[in-house]
């Protein structure tokens, strides 16, 4: 019962704006000055315990790529590559708004960045063109996600660090689930552009044209090729595989686009620190918490709880996706996966699936979380750069959340889909 009390004082915390962070910390803190349960010093302890480890340190270096780029104006070469590739297709520049997302998490690895980077450039163009602005919004919110599955992708560095896995397993796993969400998108993108008579480009496909655009974009596209391939081929570990292409992106900017100065090159630094600061502060507050409730039993009661399904695959399946759903509509994304996550993970594995299938189950899935009302950071983001009401944005993420989550089912009762890969690697058997 304590537990129980103690998630819902968190849930209406965050949902009041509270900081993820700062509310992790305050509850085990007043819990313990209330019931003297250990010494105070448990919570810096914690707190070390959950940020000490070497490959937490990719997370900066994959934050300073990423601004790096938009610093670059890289995105905007990426966004002129995905509208020649789409062509004349009816509804274009929602579809070159998920190829993009698709293109962009190659470099970055997080939801928020994708949101925010893709959507402050094209719903201003999409509400121009006419397109509704909720709907310009919800397609930026959604194909978000898939900068936080296609790797690199922050979260799976998070959970691997905490289930000890292998994250150049992790990263091969994501790439069919990230191709395939981005696909699901475009198809739905399609029957509703067709439905309303979006737009479509008047500039013919052109080979010729996509020729010109892609070497104009080639040296942007190294960027993912050269830090997912020297992981997943083991050639180098993730921080130096981040390190790497966070010096790429800088040598790009400054001597082949030419479109950094020191100014904006600062920014890029600060805005890398100041988010990596911010993860990392939910990642230490994970420590505390977590603490209280294993104590007080919660993990456990939860992991029986789930386990009592598993007589039945197709049960087990559809109450996690459901179990998943809910809490990623009441919690922030980041926090569930650093929290929940290993404990999903385990109650998987002590289910017969695969680690590597469970944790690209969980990325997934609270990913997903991310653009759910009504604590989906992502759909705050490109609600406010869409400048419209979010319940109109709600309403309109409708059919895309639905598939998003039936495509999580797929991912949990067909394993290849997320284990093809990892095995053609050898990171699996």
């Amino acid at each position: 019962m304590e537990s129980v009390v103690l998630l819902i004082i968190l849930v209406v915390l965050i949902m009041l704006g509270a900081p993820v962070g700062f509310t992790m910390i305050l509850i085990p803190v007043v819990y313990i000055l209330i019931t003297d349960a250990a010494p105070m010093i448990l919570i810096p302890s914690q707190m070390f315990s959950a940020i000490d480890s070497v490959p937490l340190t990719a997370i900066p270096f994959f934050m300073l790529t990423g601004e790096l780029m938009t610093s670059a104006t890289i995105t905007d070469r990426l966004v002129e590559l995905s509208q020649r590739l789409i062509g004349r297709m009816r509804g274009s520049m929602a579809q070159a708004n998920v190829l993009v997302s698709m293109f962009f998490a190659g470099m970055n690895g997080s939801v928020v960045a994708d949101t925010a980077t893709v959507g402050s450039l094209l719903v201003p163009a999409m509400k121009k063109a006419g397109y509704p602005p909720a709907f310009a919004a919800a397609i930026t919110a959604v194909s978000s996600t898939i900068g936080g599955i296609i790797p690199p992708s922050i979260m799976m560095i998070v959970l691997a660090n905490a289930g000890g896995i292998s994250v150049g397993a992790l990263f091969a796993g994501g790439i069919v689930p990230g191709i395939m969400i981005g696909i699901l998108l475009m198809i739905i993108n399609y029957i509703i552009a067709r439905r309303n008579n979006f737009e479509r480009s008047e500039e013919p496909f052109s080979l010729k044209a996509i020729a010109i655009v892609g070497y104009k974009s080639s040296f942007a596209l190294l960027i993912p090729i050269v830090l997912v391939g020297s992981v997943v081929f083991g050639i180098a570990g993730v921080v130096e595989a981040g390190a790497l292409t966070a010096t790429i992106a800088l040598f790009v900017g400054l001597f082949i686009y030419r479109t950094i100065t020191w100014s904006n090159c600062k920014g890029a630094f600060v805005r890398a620190f100041r988010n990596s600061a911010m993860v990392f502060i939910i990642i230490a507050a994970s420590g505390p918490f977590s603490w209280l409730l294993t104590s007080l039993g919660a993990i456990n009661q939860l992991e029986q709880w789930l386990l009592s399904y598993t007589y039945n695959p197709l049960l087990f399946a559809l109450v996690l996706v459901l179990f998943i759903c809910l809490l990623g509509m009441v919690m922030d994304s980041a926090a569930n996966i650093i929290v929940v996550g290993p404990v999903l993970v385990d109650v998987m594995v002590k289910a017969g699936y695969p680690d590597v299938q469970a944790a690209l189950v969980v990325v997934v899935g609270f990913l997903i979380g991310s653009v759910t009302p009504p604590v989906g950071v992502a759909f705050f983001t490109a609600g406010a750069i869409a400048e419209v009401r979010l319940e109109k944005v709600a309403v309109a993420m409708l059919p895309y959340l639905g598939a998003l989550f039936v495509l999580l089912f797929v991912l949990i009762v067909v394993p290849d889909f997320t284990m093809y890969l990892p095995r053609a690697f050898g990171f699996s058997n």
